[in-house]
């Protein structure tokens, strides 16, 4: 696809952040089903929502929330006390991620 937006080296990047492993035919297909998401998104991009006032939730969600309220809280010392394992003043916790 010579007309891509988007390179098999990029589409290459993308499946190794997402821990994929794609073959040669694989590539091609994410290649293209990306670039599709993209010219999805520029025909988004055309639309007009001058009149639009933003907004952060389809509905409206009165109420959902709790006040914000400062409690008293165990201290550093008293929390680490009751970690099993503790390094550098924190919790210590076992590797879970691998790579670079």
């Amino acid at each position: 696809m010579s007309s891509s937006r988007i390179s098999i080296e990029t589409v290459r990047h993308v499946a190794k952040l997402a821990a994929l492993s794609l073959n040669e035919a694989e590539e091609v297909r994410m290649q293209a089903e990306l670039d599709s998401i993209l010219a999805h998104m520029d025909e988004l991009s055309e639309v007009d929502v001058s009149g639009v006032a933003p907004t952060f939730h389809s509905v409206v969600a009165a109420g959902a929330l709790r006040s914000d309220v400062v409690l008293p809280s165990l201290s550093r010392e008293e929390l680490l006390q009751m970690a099993p394992a503790q390094e550098a003043g924190g919790f210590a916790v076992p590797k879970v991620l691998d790579g670079d």
